[in-house]
């Protein structure tokens, strides 16, 4: 599933690329993945781009807002008139970008990102003013797109229950009183969860363990609020650098500048189980903590049953569900 920083780059993206540029004609191919009527959107502009934890945001120049979550597959990918070609009535295949601000796509790494479009995974195709295009795929159907009233936006459940943002300078005290409340959960289910910390994924959550050397499969309960205050600070970090480095899509990500995804690159230990821990030099291993693969060093983050932050931490038994997985044959 796209994180946070992918999710961001999408908003940066869409938000150069398709604010005030009037809409000539929408194509919805599957009609499940737009709720609201499609021909209500011609002639409207998109004025603003947000997002919120891993939902984005196009407000509309009439009081509305089209509202977006990629879920596990979803894609956002713009093509300019140069990429697509002369304008046509109704959707056509147009053929790979050409590089530059002309083609940008982001979001699930895949080849529709790269190649012609509109393919199986195309569901909304949205045309502007010129020519231009803007391609909503998903290849599992999970993702979705809303049309609603801005002042309706913040009910919406998702992001009604929603916890702080990890890029604020601020969620520290919501992030705590958050994360207390999950005090008999493993930390890293408890950073997942997005009513605790919005957009904090996978990969984002095994880094920042690492960096704060905390073994992930630890209570709550037995993190001192210092270690929970620079595990959220860990997080930004990370995030902040794969933002910095075009997110952390590793096959096929292009962005607004026509550059691939790169974070995975400088990851230290998300798929790099069996590589040389970069502090320590024991191996990476890869366990399950709460469902979920995880990465970790063994010996920079060791299990510590009576807790990891000192005096008055109350400890925990390991997370039943954590087991060792073997790395993959090269």
């Amino acid at each position: 599933m796209p994180e946070l920083p992918e999710v961001e780059t999408v908003r940066r993206g869409l938000e150069r690329l398709v604010i005030g540029s009037p809409i000539a004609a929408v194509a919805v191919l599957a009609p499940a993945s737009l709720r609201g009527d499609p021909a209500s959107l011609i002639g409207r502009r998109f004025v603003r781009a947000w997002r919120r934890g891993k939902v984005l945001g196009l407000d509309l120049d009439d009081g509305r807002c089209l509202v977006a979550h990629l879920k596990m597959t979803g894609q956002m990918v713009f093509r300019g008139p140069r990429a697509a070609g002369p304008r046509a009535a109704g959707p056509r295949a147009v053929g790979p970008p050409a590089g530059g601000a002309e083609a940008w796509g982001a979001g699930h790494p895949n080849d529709s990102l790269i190649g012609s479009l509109p393919d199986n995974s195309t569901r909304v195709i949205v045309e502007f003013a010129g020519g231009a295009r803007l391609y909503f795929n998903d290849q599992r159907k999970f993702g979705w797109l809303a049309l609603m009233p801005q002042s309706q936006v913040t009910a919406i459940p998702l992001l009604a229950k929603m916890g702080p943002e990890p890029l604020d300078a601020g969620a520290w005290p919501a992030a705590r009183e958050r994360l207390r409340r999950r005090r008999r959960s493993p930390i890293k289910a408890a950073l997942l969860d997005q009513s605790v910390v919005a957009g904090i994924g996978n990969i984002y959550a095994d880094e920042a363990l690492w960096a704060s050397r905390v073994h992930p499969a630890t209570p709550v309960a037995s993190v001192t609020d210092r270690k929970l205050k620079e595990l959220l600070t860990a997080a930004a970090a990370v995030m902040e650098l794969s933002l910095s480095l075009g997110g952390s899509t590793d096959r096929n990500y292009v962005d607004a500048e026509g550059r691939r995804g790169a974070y995975l690159d400088f990851a230290k230990v998300f798929r790099r189980q069996g590589q040389p821990c970069p502090r320590c030099g024991q191996p990476i291993i890869k366990i399950r903590v709460a469902g979920r693969g995880t990465h970790l060093c063994p010996r920079c983050q060791r299990w510590r049953p009576n807790g990891i932050g000192g005096k008055g931490d109350k400890g925990g038994r390991r997370d039943k569900s954590a087991r060792l997985e073997t790395p993959p044959r090269r």
